[in-house]
């Protein structure tokens, strides 16, 4: 018999947490492997996890409402033998990139000792000195729950004080907790608030969704140089021919041709011929992505996801108006997979939707852009020999990382943009 580790998996690009939302198992019962063990909720998407092995559960390393960093142990499974097993581990880590198991090695006297991330976090968190510790799991190993024991009992080996050398003296105080994202060692330091609330405020939990969007938000405007512009474009060519066709689309195909899938059409068009946007920054080098993958912005009630619609450049308006709807229902409905959120190279957001008529968006992490596409209202235009019409205009807002892109590049991106939407009609423009 063979003891086994699942871990927290990453569910996403740019994801470095997910929180145990629901256990489908429970210790003893056996699992195959591949079935679900447990629904991990994030930022980006709910999703269960799967099983890496066949055997039986052993351990349930997190409770319901624990939100783990990805890597960090989450339950362990008693397999048949250590051959069976070792061949399952081989398949699982090329079938899931991301589903890596993590453990950290800890010199200590004369032998060595291998702590999970989590048992290492709560040592830290309370001063314990691991090396004093006799541990109940496989091999003598030291598990979350023989820590919360000590924790709980009052009892704590502490490490020896040492004098902090320079380094940890210039660190984040007390008030401030350091963020490790799994791309880098760079922490991310967010400074604890000391607002105290008075009687009748509602104080509303940070966990879950929020959570993990407050860590990608703060990661995105601390690592990215952000840079923004805007574009004005008359789309009333456009609004007039999707007026003309949208109750036949609908009679038709039995969805909305959205003015959204227009714009979305139209950017992966474009990105085609500026493959510079369609980028992202990696340290030593820039990575500009073969695929045209768009991330589009669905806010719920909960959070904000951003499903991703793959080779967008290849498909027509009508399977990109399509695609948006199944998308956004499974946003809202709680169905989007790991799947769904994943590969993203470019983000449109139709922050429109909602009235907005100027905004400028956070860079979708490690993305380079992100384009904002505003509401369409009529507004009063100087025309060519000094006419002034009512015509139906729209403000494409563009936030850009300044590491990857300059403004020429981008100026002549929008202005691209802008040509394409400007000459739509029924003549030159196909929705299938």
């Amino acid at each position: 018999m063979a003891l086994e580790q699942i871990i927290m998996p990453q569910l996403g690009e740019s994801v470095t947490e997910g929180t145990v939302s629901k256990w489908l198992v429970s210790v003893g019962d056996h699992v195959n492997k591949y079935d679900p063990l447990l629904e991990v909720m994030t930022d980006k998407v709910n999703a269960e996890v799967p099983s890496s092995f066949s055997g039986v559960i052993k351990e349930l390393l997190a409770a319901e409402g624990d939100t783990l960093k990805v890597g960090e142990l989450v339950c362990t499974i008693e397999v048949e033998s250590k051959e069976t097993s070792d061949i399952e581990v081989s398949k699982a880590s090329q079938e899931q990139q991301n589903f890596q198991s993590i453990s950290t090695t800890v010199q200590g006297n004369s032998k060595k000792a291998r702590y999970s991330p989590v048992v290492l976090k709560l040592s830290q968190e309370h001063g314990i000195d691991l090396t004093k510790i006799e541990g109940s799991g496989a091999e003598g190993r030291i598990t979350r729950k023989d820590l919360l024991k000590i924790i709980e009992s009052g009892y704590i080996t502490k490490k020896e004080e040492t004098k902090p050398s320079s380094e940890e003296q210039t660190s984040p105080t007390k008030t401030q907790a350091p963020v490790f994202t799994t791309e880098s060692n760079t922490p991310l330091t967010t400074s604890v608030s000391n607002v105290q609330g008075i009687p009748g405020d509602i104080e509303i939990p940070v966990n879950g969704v929020r959570k993990a969007i407050a860590t990608n938000m703060l990661r995105s405007k601390q690592e990215v140089p952000h840079a923004w512009t805007m574009i004005e474009v008359d789309v009333t060519n456009l609004v007039n021919y999707r007026q003309s066709i949208k109750d036949e689309f609908r009679k038709t195909e039995g969805f909305n041709l959205t003015y959204f899938a227009f714009f979305v059409k139209i950017v992966a068009q474009t990105l085609k011929e500026f493959p510079q946007v369609n980028a992202m920054w990696a340290g030593d080098k820039i990575i500009q992505r073969k695929d045209i993958n768009l991330s589009i912005a669905v806010a719920t009630d909960t959070g904000l996801f951003v499903p991703v619609i793959k080779n967008a450049d290849e498909k027509s308006i009508k399977g990109i108006a399509r695609e948006i709807q199944e998308l956004a229902h499974k946003a809202r409905t709680g169905g989007l997979s790991s799947a769904d959120m994943q590969g993203g190279t470019f983000t449109v957001n139709n922050t429109g939707s909602f009235g907005s008529v100027q905004s400028m968006g956070i860079i979708n992490y490690p993305q380079a852009a992100i384009l904002q596409v505003e509401s369409i209202v009529k507004r009063p235009v100087i025309m060519n020999g000094g006419m002034i019409a009512v015509r139906d205009m729209v403000n494409l807002c563009l936030s850009l990382d300044h590491r990857v892109l300059d403004g020429l590049v981008c100026g002549r991106f929008l202005q691209r943009i802008k040509e394409k939407l400007e000459n739509i009609s029924k003549e030159n423009t196909s929705i299938y």
